[in-house]
């Protein structure tokens, strides 16, 4: 993923009632019974299904590090996908989305005005509508460079454009993102 879609899904992480497996054991235990299978869970991490087999059985207890993270990303990924629904449900239908950013904005604009970009630090409340948007695309598989622009029209319409109330010809250009952050 990119910058925009990593922090949607570490957002939605943050609404885990419960946190992940600690062991690897218990981790791989836990991909096996979802995947339903050693061969499925093996094909997955890129090891052999011998190797999964020992995970289980506690034979081997401490993973390479890029093991570890794969497997730690793979069980994250699958973790409570109720709560994850939850959660994606309630920001696109009555909470929305807080997003806290520092990123390069710029305008178009009508010609002679003085809209440079610079570095800004933004905190909003993003509505209901744009989190639907935002969920939506990053289910139909869009580009970072896509989710980017989407938020950019969001902070466009709820920041520069005060929903509606001023700057209606303003189109706002995100770039240089250094930090972003979504929360439910």
């Amino acid at each position: 993923m990119g910058i925009v879609g990593d922090g949607l899904e570490h957002a939605v992480q943050q609404a885990f009632t419960r946190p992940i497996p600690k062991s690897a054991g218990a981790q791989m235990r836990y991909l096996v019974k979802q995947l339903k299978g050693t061969r499925a869970t093996a094909d997955l991490l890129g090891v052999t299904q011998r190797t999964v087999e020992r995970y289980v059985k506690d034979q081997i207890r401490r993973p390479r590090a890029d093991l570890a993270r794969r497997l730690q990303d793979a069980v994250r990924a699958r973790w409570q996908p109720r709560v994850r629904e939850r959660a994606r449900r309630q920001a696109a239908t009555s909470t929305g989305l807080v997003i806290h950013t520092r990123a390069r904005f710029g305008f178009t604009a009508a010609p002679g005005t003085t809209d440079d970009a610079r570095i800004r630090d933004l905190t909003l409340a993003l509505p209901p509508h744009h989190a639907v948007r935002l969920f939506d695309a990053q289910d139909a598989g869009a580009t970072d460079q896509q989710l980017q622009d989407l938020t950019a029209q969001a902070l466009g319409e709820v920041y520069f454009r005060d929903n509606g109330r001023r700057a209606q010809g303003l189109d706002v250009e995100f770039t240089d993102v250094q930090h972003i952050e979504f929360e439910l």
